[in-house]
C-alpha cells in the first residue's frame, strides 16, 4: 500500500486528500486563535465595564473586537493581530484610565 507525503512529514493513505487535510487543520488553527484573541477582547471589555465603571466603552470594545476579528479572518496577512490590537487598548484603558 502506498502512502503520500505531506508537507508536515506525516503520511496519508491513498483514500485522504493530503492537501485538503492540511489546508482545513490550517483554517482550524487560524479560526482558533482569531477566536481567542476576540474572547479576551470580551474579558478585558467586561473588566473596563466592571472596574472602571465605562460601559459604553465597553460595549464598544465588545463591537470592534467583533469587527477585528472579522477583519482578520477575510484577511489572511492580518490574522489575529486585529482583536491583539483592540486588547491591547482595553488593556491600556484598563490600567491607566
Amino acid at each position: 500500500m502506498a502512502h503520500s507525503e505531506s508537507v508536515s512529514g506525516h503520511s496519508y493513505s491513498p483514500a485522504m486528500d493530503a492537501k485538503t487535510h492540511e489546508q482545513t487543520y490550517r483554517g482550524f488553527v487560524r479560526f482558533v486563535e482569531i477566536a481567542t484573541g476576540v474572547v479576551i477582547c470580551w474579558v478585558l471589555a467586561l473588566a473596563v465595564g466592571g472596574l472602571r465603571e465605562a460601559w459604553l466603552l465597553a460595549i464598544f470594545g465588545v463591537v470592534v473586537s467583533g469587527a477585528a476579528g472579522t477583519l482578520g479572518a477575510l484577511a489572511p496577512a492580518i490574522g489575529w493581530r486585529a482583536p491583539f490590537v483592540v486588547a491591547v487598548l482595553l488593556a491600556l484603558y484598563l490600567a491607566f484610565g
